[in-house]
């Protein structure tokens, strides 16, 4: 079952100028799977995030497509339906984990009104529950305190435990590991999707970090200029990725390089979009580009999705490369 279905989203941005954030996103993700949205800043991915629980700044101009959360069209939904779906089917963890938490209520009270709102069990015993399960170190004494005396890894900890209290149905996840170090973020990272799995919780998680995105995913989708250009099972795109992008960027992987290799970077930066993109908009940094590629916008090509009219015959050139070599 769809859990997720995005279909040919496009956003701007309207001011001074207007930017076209996000230019004709597709994506479909099943019920039940972790799928990682990876790509450059600027590429889209926390504005398609914030689309997704409609909470895109009053700036941000919806100029077509849809969205639709286990079945509920979102960009369609009142006031009244809007705070129902955020309270009853979306979870979202931000990168920041002290930031997420209000900084004038105790940790126990932040807890109680999480669990009050699904019409949870609110009581100590229930908030102490909640915060073993994270496994976190005497949570009689963490409830009575603020979040700015508590640390990141403990603060992300109570921040999923706030989120995952309420069985949501989708739980979007920001970068939430990038503010600790290796060894908290791996205990944080199991125990989200530990959680996430037990619930059947569907998971879109926002990440730079490739090598714990082909750990801890099912999948994969690859954004660049608000286009998803490449989708598919986590090993398989990011050990053989098939759009030309895709390949830049697990070029860059330094989990996937030799002791003494230099790693690849990718040429120019991302473009700022003014409006749809009349040719592929990574033409100007591929290595793969011809003429046609500056005006023939790309369409879906192959199970991967990729969206690159050369995307079959670069295939052919990449396999004949490396049985020449």
């Amino acid at each position: 079952m769809t859990a997720v279905r995005i279909s040919d989203l496009a956003l701007d941005f309207t001011g001074q100028t207007t930017v076209r954030a996000l230019d004709g996103v597709d994506l479909d993700v099943d019920e039940g799977r972790a799928v990682a949205i990876v790509g450059e800043s600027g590429s889209g991915k926390s504005t398609l995030a914030s689309v997704v629980g409609r909470l895109q700044p009053r700036s941000a101009k919806i100029v077509r497509g849809e969205v639709r959360v286990d079945g509920v069209d979102v960009l369609a939904l009142d006031a009244a339906d809007l705070r129902r779906y955020r309270r009853d089917a979306l979870a979202y963890i931000a990168q920041d984990p002290i930031g997420s938490l209000d900084p004038t209520m105790r940790i126990g009270r932040q807890l109680q009104l999480s669990l009050r709102a699904v019409g949870d069990d609110a009581s100590t015993s229930r908030q102490i529950a909640l915060l073993e399960d994270m496994r976190i170190a005497q949570p009689e004494r963490v409830i009575r305190l603020y979040p700015h005396q508590v640390s990141g890894g403990m603060a992300q900890r109570i921040a999923i435990a706030m989120a995952m209290c309420r069985r949501p149905k989708l739980l979007i996840a920001d970068e939430p590991t990038a503010a600790l170090d290796s060894q908290v973020r791996e205990e944080v990272m199991r125990l989200l999707f530990e959680q996430a799995r037990a619930q059947g919780t569907t998971i879109l998680w926002l990440s730079h970090d490739l090598p714990a995105v082909s750990r801890w995913c099912d999948d994969v989708a690859v954004m660049y200029a608000g286009r998803v250009v490449e989708l598919g099972p986590a090993k398989d795109v990011l050990d053989s990725p098939v759009h030309p992008y895709a390949r830049a960027l697990a070029a860059t992987d330094p989990s996937r390089s030799q002791q003494g290799e230099r790693l690849a970077g990718i040429p120019g930066s991302p473009p700022v979009l003014h409006g749809a993109s009349d040719g592929c908009a990574f033409a100007p940094r591929c290595t793969f580009r011809i003429d046609a590629c500056l005006t023939q916008r790309p369409e879906p090509v192959g199970a991967r999705h990729s969206l690159c009219i050369r995307t079959e015959e670069i295939a052919e050139l990449v396999q004949g490369k490396e049985v020449a070599a």
